[in-house]
């Protein structure tokens, strides 16, 4: 007999049992009214995962405001922050979890910023006040944020036990909080999570009037 061939099956068999396990939960995020939730993060701790590449993403600027809104990544995630608008912006923290700047600039920098530690990221523009901007960076090794109808999927989950963490901008204190622990069969999940903000407007502030002073930064970030 083949002494390759027992090797092969045993591989075979285990990559099938995995996608015989693989599950998809939906995640349903409300506010306290009941109200769709979106920019609701969720994270999840279960099974252990399989080991994952590096990573990257794009915290875009667009209409003057950040894109998304909300931004979940891994710890060890390189993020590029692309300028999507016809003028320029600068970009900074300073949040313990990572404090950098990007001095006035347009286009896309050369170089990705490395967020190495886990936490809430508040991104400004030194330009423009009303811009905010927040990057979650988490351990765990499940996470998503939810879309605009309040939902969020997570694909290929091993089935098992989980425990979940929630977290919104509009949340008090800005304080991640326990989302419960469930179990998500082979067949999948329907879960609906409730969490408390505040209003929408203390999170995302208009542009302000047009005055003199405003008018001066507004021409610095168009030359």
């Amino acid at each position: 007999m083949n002494p390759v061939l027992p090797s092969l099956l045993v591989t075979a068999s285990v990559l099938f049992g995995s996608a015989v396990s693989a599950a998809t939960l939906t995640a349903e995020f409300v506010d306290g009214q009941g109200k769709p939730l979106t920019d609701a993060v969720l994270t999840l701790q279960g099974p252990s995962p399989r080991a994952e590449p590096a990573f990257r993403a794009d915290m875009d600027q667009r209409d003057q405001r950040f894109a998304p809104h909300v931004l979940a990544v891994r710890t060890g995630t390189q993020i590029k922050f692309p300028n999507s608008d016809n003028i320029r912006h600068q970009v900074y923290s300073f949040s313990t979890p990572k404090r950098f700047e990007l001095r006035l600039y347009g286009g896309t920098p050369s170089d990705p910023v490395l967020f190495d530690k886990p936490g809430v990221v508040v991104l400004g523009c030194n330009i423009h006040d009303w811009m905010l901007g927040y990057v979650y960076v988490t351990d765990d090794p499940w996470f998503g944020v939810s879309d605009d109808k309040g939902t969020l999927t997570l694909d290929q989950l091993p089935a098992g036990h989980y425990s979940a963490t929630l977290w919104h901008p509009l949340a008090p204190d800005m304080q991640p909080v326990s989302g419960g622990e469930f179990d998500i069969p082979a067949s999948g999940l329907r879960q609906r999570f409730s969490v408390a903000v505040q209003p929408k407007g203390d999170d995302m502030p208009a542009a302000p009037p047009s005055s003199a002073f405003g008018d001066a930064f507004h021409k610095a970030a168009h030359e």
